[in-house]
């Protein structure tokens, strides 16, 4: 992964060229911004856009577009007690405007900029709605289904070392914070060695199962590092210190991970490889990633320079298409317009899925007799389908593969026999039921789009799937 600033001045992720545009959405939003400018009621085209966006599956888009329409009535009334909600109201327009053209999906739901203003708009409703709150992980996770996270048995007097250890380097971490930015060299050095120490006692605490809490937390440890997330970063700061209060639950006894943490480790460790994709050294992270039904885009480029190439190529490419130069064919799929040779591609990757899963189904009813590395086959078939559906712009079909594969995944992990393994994991298989309705909706979905039709949301086949899932 490219190392990134923690407080980017740009939007986060590359423009998806061939990605799908909403752009009932994007002329909603484009009325919404001139009835601001005019100082008319901006509520009715926000309201447009957000159901257009939940017809796509755009469910990041549509959690900004919601919020714009709760806060749009502060912008017209211009009440004196709310002096800033039109500047809050504008910038986030503009920028979700913006977002909205690049046609990335993972931007959308992942990017802090769009969820800096998302809170900021939350703020301001809650002032009128108490209780009314939101976190980066509700926006960037939305409707995901999450398996139960354990806690590795640890020996008590081992436990109890690596607590002591771990908040003897929180201390330093979070003191540097407060500091008043003048630190000397050596105020440093202490940071970086703190930061080091409470790495590898995390790197400790982690035990073998797939879904102990504690690799989980030792990945984000690192990611956040490599990704350039330091003291200066409050979401890091927050991790470290919530992982802190885990240590105390661990220490008296808890077996589960409580599942806000989980949720909120979880969306910070697959924010920069969803924004900016991953390298081949980041494969262990992205197969950790994929036990918790979450892909990434693999990227070749090694530097800054060579991505902004890329993204350079991109615009002329969409510059080119729109001013008639190189004329781009396309296909309707309801609120969706898809760039028609993605469109074909796209097909010819979901046939390939859905026939790799339809041959792993046949035995999923056998769990005695299951072979791991089958059913994990079956989860990257899912995986490959689901990254398709997110890069082509069909939500919907992207959020019940990956729940998919997150179920094959588990049923993998269900099977594992290796005893040094085996003592540890503690994993339900989701039932065969479960998986054969999940593939049998991918499919119906699959065939309305190969008839230009837009899928319906996943309804009752993912909801199977989440039960499935989160069972403990």
């Amino acid at each position: 992964m490219i190392p990134r600033s923690a407080s980017p001045v740009s939007f986060d992720a590359l423009p998806n060229p061939r990605g799908g545009s909403v752009r009932s959405a994007e002329l909603a939003l484009a009325e919404a911004q001139l009835a601001l400018e005019q100082r008319g009621d901006a509520a009715a085209a926000l309201l447009r856009a957000a159901q257009a966006f939940r017809e796509a599956g755009w469910l990041g888009a549509q959690k900004l577009a919601d919020a714009l329409v709760l806060v749009s009535p502060l912008t017209a009334a211009e009440l004196p007690e709310e002096p800033d909600a039109r500047q809050v109201f504008t910038e986030a327009l503009h920028d979700f405007r913006a977002a909205t053209t690049r046609h990335n999906l993972r931007e959308l739901s992942c990017s802090p900029i769009l969820y800096g203003h998302y809170q900021a708009l939350s703020a301001l409703i809650s002032q009128r709605t108490p209780g009314f709150t939101v976190t980066y992980e509700d926006f960037a996770l939305a409707v995901r289904p999450l398996p139960p996270v354990s806690f590795s048995g640890q020996p008590a007097e081992r436990l109890a070392h690596l607590r002591a250890r771990y908040e003897r380097a929180l201390l330093p971490v979070l003191r540097a914070h407060s500091s008043d930015g003048a630190a000397s060299a050596a105020v440093a050095a202490l940071t970086r060695a703190a930061l080091d120490e409470l790495d590898a006692c995390l790197a400790e605490l982690a035990g073998p199962d797939p879904y102990d809490f504690w690799r989980l937390a030792s990945a984000c440890a690192r990611s956040l590092r490599v990704s350039g997330h330091l003291v200066g970063d409050a979401d890091a700061r927050r991790f470290h210190a919530r992982c802190n209060l885990a240590l105390a639950d661990h220490a008296r006894g808890s077996t589960l991970a409580s599942r806000s943490l989980v949720r909120a480790t979880l969306a910070l460790l697959w924010r920069d490889y969803a924004l900016f994709g991953a390298a081949a050294e980041d494969a262990e992270h992205v197969e950790l990633l994929h036990d918790y039904g979450l892909t990434v885009d693999w990227h070749v480029a090694a530097t800054q320079e060579s991505e902004a190439l890329w993204e350079a190529g991109a615009t002329e490419a969409q510059e080119l298409g729109a001013g008639g130069l190189g004329v781009t064919r396309t296909r309707e799929l309801g609120v969706l317009t898809v760039n028609a040779h993605a469109y074909e591609d796209f097909l010819q990757t979901a046939d390939a899925a859905i026939a790799a899963l339809a041959e792993h189904a046949r035995g999923a009813g056998q769990l005695e007799k299951a072979d791991p590395s089958e059913a994990l086959q079956a989860g990257d078939a899912a995986y490959r389908l689901g990254a398709a559906a997110c890069a082509l712009g069909l939500g919907h079909v992207a959020l019940l593969a990956d729940a998919l594969g997150l179920a094959w995944r588990r049923r993998a992990h269900a099977g594992v026999s290796t005893p040094a393994v085996r003592a540890h994991v503690i994993v339900s298989a989701p039932d065969a039921q479960a998986l054969e309705q999940g593939a049998e909706a991918l499919r119906a979905m699959l065939h309305k789009i190969a008839a230009g039709v837009a899928p319906p949301a996943a309804g009752p086949a993912l909801a199977a799937l989440t039960r499935a899932i989160e069972q403990g």
